[in-house]
């Protein structure tokens, strides 16, 4: 996949293409309908498949107050979009000055000249440009005179719910990672590097892999069973993330204790894909309490790991991206 960004974007790249556009945060189920729709009609026409999406995300730059904490960072998600092999991802630079682009510019601008658009993919009820000013109308109206078709998907769920990345948001936040991994297809997982932490761990017999972290997203305080990758390896672990109460400690960190592992891992890039959360983060009496309860962390981690399934829920290798 060929990424486009920064002032090429207003280059003539293309004669023609099918193309989608959205901010795709997450990479959920319903984006995937979304991509999996689009490579078909780019076969199908014999034209090159491309997403448009903007970075930073609008509202960090329009209302950051109101900005979401993203699911994905932005190599996650273009890595994730890679996998439907898609040919372009085109990336917007989003300010404030962008925001200001009348929807019709941006259509004629981007779309039509520099990407030849002949077909576009929208989502349903989906809106872009100067105060959400484009919709369905406006592109059908643009089409009828600039000569592209269109098509507005509609909702895509199943079972009454419709995918969305707040859903995915509200799922992690709550610590519910099997409804996040119903609606993203995958485990919701974090990239970073290993750090030094406060060696906690290592006095009471389980070291752990201190984890800084881009991602924006954090699942709710507690600790959770979880697959980790690192140095190509997958590594069954229980991750603890919140404040460690028992020592008195005041910095929410990520820490993880690898199963069955015991290299020397400070400084490499590390993965955690969170399966599921067994227990809040709790004030244990003294170190001896707290030792037995992750013990039987331990114990309860083995067994959900021993029992997962990874086929609709994968866990996936190429949309990892570290912090290293």
């Amino acid at each position: 996949m060929q990424i486009v960004t920064g002032m090429n974007i207003y280059n003539k790249t293309l004669d023609a293409s099918v193309v989608t556009i959205g901010n795709f945060d997450g990479v959920h189920r319903g984006h995937a309908e979304i991509f999996a729709h689009l490579k078909k009609i780019s076969i199908d026409r014999g034209v090159p498949s491309v997403v448009v999406t903007f970075e930073p995300h609008p509202l960090k730059i329009l209302a950051p107050e109101s900005a979401p904490s993203l699911i994905t960072t932005f190599e996650q998600k273009s890595a994730l979009i890679a996998e439907y092999g898609i040919d372009y991802l085109v990336v917007v630079p989003f300010s404030k000055e962008f925001s200001q682009l009348p929807a019709n510019d941006f259509v004629l601008t981007i779309l039509c000249r520099s990407l030849g658009m002949v077909h576009i993919i929208i989502g349903h009820d989906y809106a872009f440009g100067r105060g959400r000013e484009g919709n369905f109308k406006t592109l059908e109206t643009l089409g009828v005179l600039n000569g592209f078709t269109l098509e507005d998907l509609p909702p895509i769920g199943e079972e009454g719910v419709v995918f969305s990345s707040s859903l995915v948001r509200s799922a992690v936040a709550d610590g519910d990672m099997d409804a996040a991994a119903r609606i993203l297809g995958r485990y919701y997982q974090i990239s970073g590097t290993v750090v030094h932490g406060r060696e906690i761990g290592q006095t009471l017999g389980f070291p752990t892999a201190n984890i800084a972290t881009p991602n924006e997203l954090l699942p709710s305080d507690g600790v959770y069973a979880v697959m980790v990758r690192i140095d190509d390896q997958w590594v069954k672990g229980a991750c603890s993330i919140g404040i460690n109460p028992t020592f008195g400690a005041n910095t929410r960190t990520i820490e993880v204790f690898l199963l069955d592992y015991s290299s020397q891992i400070y400084d490499h890039g590390i993965t955690v894909h969170f399966v599921q959360r067994l227990r809040s983060v709790q004030r244990f009496s003294d170190a001896v309490a707290l030792k037995n309860a992750i013990s039987q962390d331990v114990t309860n981690t083995r067994s959900i790991l021993e029992k997962m399934h990874t086929t609709n829920m994968k866990l996936n290798n190429r949309s990892e991206s570290s912090a290293h």
